[in-house]
């Protein structure tokens, strides 16, 4: 029932869609690419910790897509595990999101789960008794023996009483419910009217906001990490981290080329760990110092000759 080589295939997902799904009040789990198995796939949950808006965002979302169907009563997890192997589902077949959002022959809620090019569909979610501490991986992997086999011990299946059950097209090619596999006219019937349904839509745009939003906290700024890093290097790398466009014209310099004296190095870094000028204003000076020892050495030289001459006076 799977495609390439899969044994145990994992997915690891960010919280709280990880735990959703698991739960069994997710049915769809959206892509942008198409599912390349069939079968049990084992939920890992990610590092990054949801924040309570996220939380709230996403539980408003089903609690409105349930609705819809006249399902009220929702019992959301309790709590939301990171960097966790929490539980698995059987993953029945894979159709494309206008598909979906067209296909009468599942419930209307369901049907306005996709939002994304490629949708999953997600039957029979079996929740870990206790999860299982380990790292994840991008795309679909497998699992260590060692981790499966202890995992296959330890599941639970979710007490969920909103049971979906995706039709396949050939029950004897589990492949069979696939993209283009469903046939529908969007001229004929939609599945809901999105525009009548204020509070729906409402949770449809913050369901997306909050996806987008996530995905996006834990990444600061590259120039901030450029200069925090250039505070324990060389003057050479002091120079060249004060902004990302320079930094890339002066990889080309050759090594004589860039080459400082020691004691222009020191007047230098202290002019660029300084908090008394901008950043502009400490290249300028670095650039001008750098320039004088190069081209005008006379008058320092002069200076320390003289000071290694001198005796004291009798």
């Amino acid at each position: 029932m799977r495609r390439g080589n899969y044994k145990n295939p994992c997915l690891t997902m960010h919280q709280p869609w990880a735990s959703l799904l698991v739960h069994g009040i997710k049915r769809i789990e959206g892509r942008s690419w198409a599912a390349p198995i069939r079968g049990r796939l084992w939920i890992h949950a990610a590092s990054k910790v949801p924040d309570e808006a996220t939380i709230k965002a996403m539980e408003e979302f089903y609690q409105e897509i349930y609705a819809v169907d006249g399902i009220t009563d929702i019992q959301f997890p309790q709590h939301y595990p990171v960097s966790r192997l929490i539980g698995c589902v059987e993953v029945v077949g894979c159709v494309s999101c206008d598909e979906l959002q067209n296909w009468e022959a599942i419930p209307k809620g369901v049907r306005l789960e996709g939002q994304t090019n490629f949708c999953w569909l997600c039957e029979q979610p079996q929740k870990l008794i206790i999860p299982f501490e380990m790292r994840g991986y991008q795309g679909v992997y497998n699992l260590e023996n060692k981790i499966y086999a202890g995992a296959a011990r330890g599941l639970t299946p979710c007490q969920n009483q909103f049971v979906v059950k995706f039709p396949l097209p050939d029950p004897k090619d589990p492949f069979s419910l696939k993209p283009g596999s469903i046939s529908y006219s969007t001229q004929e019937k939609k599945p809901v009217e999105i525009d009548q349904l204020t509070s729906l839509t409402a949770a449809i745009t913050g369901a997306r906001a909050a996806a987008k939003q996530f995905s996006n906290k834990g990444q600061s700024p590259q120039t901030s990490n450029i200069i925090t890093r250039s505070k324990n290097k060389g003057i050479e790398e002091d120079a060249e981290s004060l902004d990302t466009t320079k930094m890339e014209e002066e990889e080309g310099c050759s090594g004589s080329s860039c080459k400082v004296e020691d004691d222009t190095k020191l007047a230098v870094r202290y002019n660029v760990e300084s908090n008394k000028t901008s950043l502009g204003t400490k290249r300028e000076d670095m650039n001008t110092s750098i320039g004088e020892r190069r081209f005008d050495p006379g008058p320092a030289r002069i200076m320390a000759a003289a000071i290694r001459n001198l005796k004291p006076s009798s």
